[in-house]
């Protein structure tokens, strides 16, 4: 896909596809047997369509960071990096009956979920008719089953784990997926909610998206052990590993993880290992580079998920101007979108607003 460097990561501005890293990615979608008999059900639409959604992602990233640059908002969280972790595990849902919960870093999984691209952009302008009416930048939209996340992390879990139960108890199928950031793991309501849920063997899929970093802390400040791998056993329940920035493994992973759910086999702990390509948020960028070697991000730079999709898509033969189509078409939606959403920011809430919606326990 097109390069921007003014918004892009250094590492992804020049990006080339190195042979041994594509190898391994078609390796790792063929390594599990079950894994790649889900994947093998794909036909050439549905992979094309996760090119888009991955696209998206990273263009709706673009357009943020070009409003920070342009003085249009201050600052914006960013999944870049790690789409793959995102766009592979809801494309495993369904949007009749399942619901997700993402962190502000899986924004994407607002528009795979149908959300308007608009709304998602509106809710940075806090526009009257931002999806919170102008309280709150994180995005949710209960019409689309998506749950809007709340600052402090870690309480969503509890919440998700609530949303599964109730779906149970009026006798839907509904599954629910949440994402823990390698932080966010180490707060108490993580662990409440976790324990809840895997007594209660409730429908829920959590995927712990390591990313090697809380804020400014790296994984080695704040985790004793290496990895996560030993969780699912820690809290009795099914999980497995899968390649963050691989969006086919991420979607195998996960639809495997939807079926044991659906089938009443409880809670599923999903395991993904990625890297935040940039700072906690646009602001502290400089801090991000001073947090890791510089032979960290070129590592994880070559493993740019939608470069290594785009290059799988090639070896199965989706021509270049196939696919650069679909670019074209996902940077024009984008675009209007944006436009859209700014012509929203000449309206902004009117003060009385700020009561609405507000509760109070007696």
């Amino acid at each position: 896909m097109r390069r921007y460097p003014a918004y892009d990561p250094p590492e992804y501005c020049a990006w080339q596809a190195d042979p041994a890293l594509v190898d391994g990615f078609i390796a790792t979608i063929e390594r599990d047997a079950a894994r790649h008999q889900v994947i093998q059900t794909l036909d050439r639409d549905a992979l094309r369509e996760l090119y888009r959604r991955l696209v998206r992602a990273r263009l709706h990233d673009v357009t943020l960071k070009r409003w920070v640059r342009q003085g249009v908002i201050s600052k914006a969280w960013l999944g870049t990096g790690e789409e793959a972790t995102t766009v592979g595990p809801v494309f495993a849902l369904d949007r009749d009956l399942d619901y997700a919960a993402p962190m502000i870093r899986n924004a994407a999984a607002c528009c795979d979920m149908g959300m308007p691209v608009a709304d998602m952009l509106r809710a940075y302008l806090a526009s009257a008719d931002s999806p919170s009416g102008g309280r709150d930048l994180h995005v949710g939209s209960l019409d689309h089953h998506i749950l809007q996340p709340i600052s402090p992390v870690g309480v969503m879990v509890p919440v998700v784990a609530g949303i599964a139960l109730g779906a149970r108890m009026l006798g839907q199928p509904t599954v629910v997926l949440h994402w823990i950031g390698d932080g966010t793991t180490k707060t108490g309501s993580s662990h409440e909610g976790l324990n809840f849920a895997a007594v209660q063997k409730l429908p829920v899929i959590f995927i712990v998206q390591n990313n090697q970093v809380a804020l400014g802390t790296r994984l080695d400040q704040h985790h004793l052990a290496s990895d996560f791998d030993e969780w699912p056993a820690a809290y009795g329940v099914d999980g497995w590993s899968f390649d963050g920035n691989n969006v086919l493994d991420g979607y195998a992973a996960t639809r495997l993880a939807v079926d044991r759910c659906r089938a009443g086999g409880g809670p599923v702990l999903l395991l993904a290992n990625t890297f935040r390509m940039g700072g906690h948020a646009t602001h502290d960028e400089r801090e991000a580079r001073e947090t890791f070697p510089a032979s960290l991000f070129e590592e994880w730079g070559r493993k740019d998920p939608v470069g290594l999709y785009e290059e799988f898509l090639r070896r199965q033969g989706h021509t270049a101007s196939d696919l650069e189509a679909i670019e074209a078409e996902v940077a024009a939606d984008v675009d209007r979108a944006a436009d859209e959403a700014l012509a929203s920011k000449a309206e902004p809430p009117v003060p009385p607003s700020a009561l609405g919606g507000v509760y109070a326990g007696g």
